[in-house]
Order: structure tokens, then sequence, then C-alpha cells
């Protein structure tokens, strides 16, 4: 039987997928920024990804956070102390431990994540409403194995409280196969 082909090559290409997989990433970063834009006068992309850590997983110790974000936790303090200069985190004493001090969003800071967040959904679903039904449920088989395959190829990350949640990008190493 022959091969079925797509526009960019056989259909098993590994060059073909990668190919459309980074044009992918492409267009989903694009989305990423432009969802940013209410907050990128406030914060940088760091600073919303530490805000992203503490909206998920709520109050947390700062050398919790610099693990997870894979940064110092010297750098990770002054992440911290630009949000809370901007009103978006604040510090407080661990009522169980008070030599221990948790950092969480502020109100405006929870907002400003919910906002970004309901941007990106509205942009990505406007994507793929111009799907038709049967290729939704194949983009849905085939990114739910593409985050599997990139589960086994990387060491686990983080888990955080929601399981709904996908592990954190930025703290999974990406493993490069030996001779390449």
């Amino acid at each position: 039987m022959p091969e079925r082909e797509s526009p960019a090559g056989p259909l098993d290409d590994v060059d073909a997928v990668t190919h459309a997989v980074l044009t992918a990433s492409r267009l989903l970063v694009a989305v990423s920024a432009r969802s940013l834009a209410e907050v990128e006068e406030r914060v940088t992309l760091p600073q919303f990804r530490m805000m992203m850590v503490l909206s998920t997983r709520g109050a947390t110790k700062l050398v919790t956070l610099a693990d997870l974000l894979q940064v110092a936790p010297s750098t990770a303090m002054r992440m911290v102390d630009r949000l809370i200069a901007a009103g978006l985190a604040d510090r407080q004493t661990n009522p169980d431990n008070r030599r221990e001090t948790r950092l969480r969003l502020t109100e405006e800071g929870r907002r400003a994540v919910e906002n970004v967040t309901a941007r990106r959904r509205a942009e990505i679903t406007t994507i793929v409403e111009h799907l038709p039904p049967q290729q939704r449920a194949a983009l849905v088989e085939a990114l739910t194995s593409f985050n599997a395959a990139a589960g086994q190829a990387c060491s686990p990350a983080p888990v955080l409280d929601d399981p709904e949640l996908p592990p954190l990008s930025w703290a999974m190493p990406v493993v490069v196969p030996h001779g390449a």
C-alpha cells in the first residue's frame, strides 16, 4: 500500500512532523505574547511565569519557587521583590512555622493571571473553531501523544497541585540523544 502524503511530505517523515510542530509552536508563542500584552509593561516573562506557579500552587516558599523555575534563590527573590512592588504578590508568615515566609499572589495578581489565561484561551478557541470536528479530534489525539512522548524524553518535572495542568515546560530539561 502506498504511503500517504501530507502537503509537507510523507506522514511518517520526522522532518515534516518537526517542521509542522515548529510552525505550530511559533503560532502558540505569538498567541502567548499577545495574551501578555496587558501585563507586559508591569512584569517580565520570567516574572509572569512565577505568577503562573503561584497561581497554581498557592502560597509557596521561595526555595520551592526557585526550584520550580530553575533559577537561583537570589534571582527568585529579586523577581518576587519586583512583583511585590507592582502589587501583584505579597509575603506572609506561615502560621504553622513562624520562621517560614510564603509568597502568594495578591488579588490583583490573580486577576492578571486570569485575564492573560482567558485571552490566550479565547484566541486558541477561535483558531480551533476553524478546524472541522474530525481534525479537532485528531489534534487532541496527536497533542496527547506528543505530550506523552515529551514526558518519556524528559526527566519528570515538579508536579503542581492541579492535576489538570501540564508540567512546566521550562522545568523540563531536554534530553539530547547521544551523537546528536
